[in-house]
């Protein structure tokens, strides 16, 4: 009999990119999100940093459904802005999720930032929240820069505007196999998974 294992979002990439590392990795674990579980009031992200923000969503999920759940909170950090957006990164115009106000708004504000100078990193908390009370957080970054225009339309948020150190195309122009196996969110599911198997595998 498998183990049902919520990832609290409603994002199908998301789902497909945890299902798939799980299968390989995991007998007996099946990844349902939200949308396969009543609804429920879903948190504000009210952390301080995103290993916060995940933990309040996990234990939210946990809470709701008393199935184990994973959540995930990330963003992008800006050297030259001190580490911000961070975790306002889907809210930086003040409009929560307006991906093409907060990209124009980063623009903007590093507009005379020189090009050695912009330094940036994605960065993914991703939290496993038992009914028992275990908790585990894993953080991974994925370092590059952000560069002065769009380019691409394979991601969404500030992906058309970050270049990965090593890369030339952004990480919106980039084959969504490849964006998944290099990204922040990525590596965090992926170190994520090991603990997935000591928690929910079979004994």
């Amino acid at each position: 009999m498998s183990t049902r294992l919520l990832l609290a979002t409603r994002n199908a990439g998301k789902l497909a990119e945890l299902q798939r590392l799980l299968t390989s990795a995991v007998r007996g674990v099946e990844v349902v999100g939200l949308g396969d579980v009543p609804a429920y009031p879903e948190v504000p992200e009210t952390g301080a940093t995103f290993a916060e923000n995940a933990l309040l969503k996990a234990r939210e999920a946990v809470r709701h459904t008393r199935l184990p759940a994973v959540a995930d909170d990330s963003g992008l950090a800006v050297d030259a802005l001190n580490g911000m957006p961070g975790v306002l990164s889907a809210r930086w115009s003040g409009r929560h999720g307006d991906d093409r106000a907060n990209t124009a708004l980063l623009l903007g504000q590093l507009a005379d930032v020189p090009d050695d100078r912009r330094g940036a990193a994605f960065v993914c908390a991703a939290a496993l929240v038992t009914p028992d009370g275990a908790e585990h957080v894993v953080e991974r970054a994925w370092r590059g820069r952000v560069v002065r225009a769009e380019r691409g339309t394979n991601g969404f948020g500030y992906d058309p505007v970050f270049v990965p150190d090593g890369l030339e195309l952004t990480s919106a122009e980039l084959p969504p196999e490849e964006k998944d196996a290099r990204s922040h969110r990525g590596q965090a599911f992926a170190a994520l998974v090991p603990l997935v198997g000591e928690v929910l595998g079979p004994a």
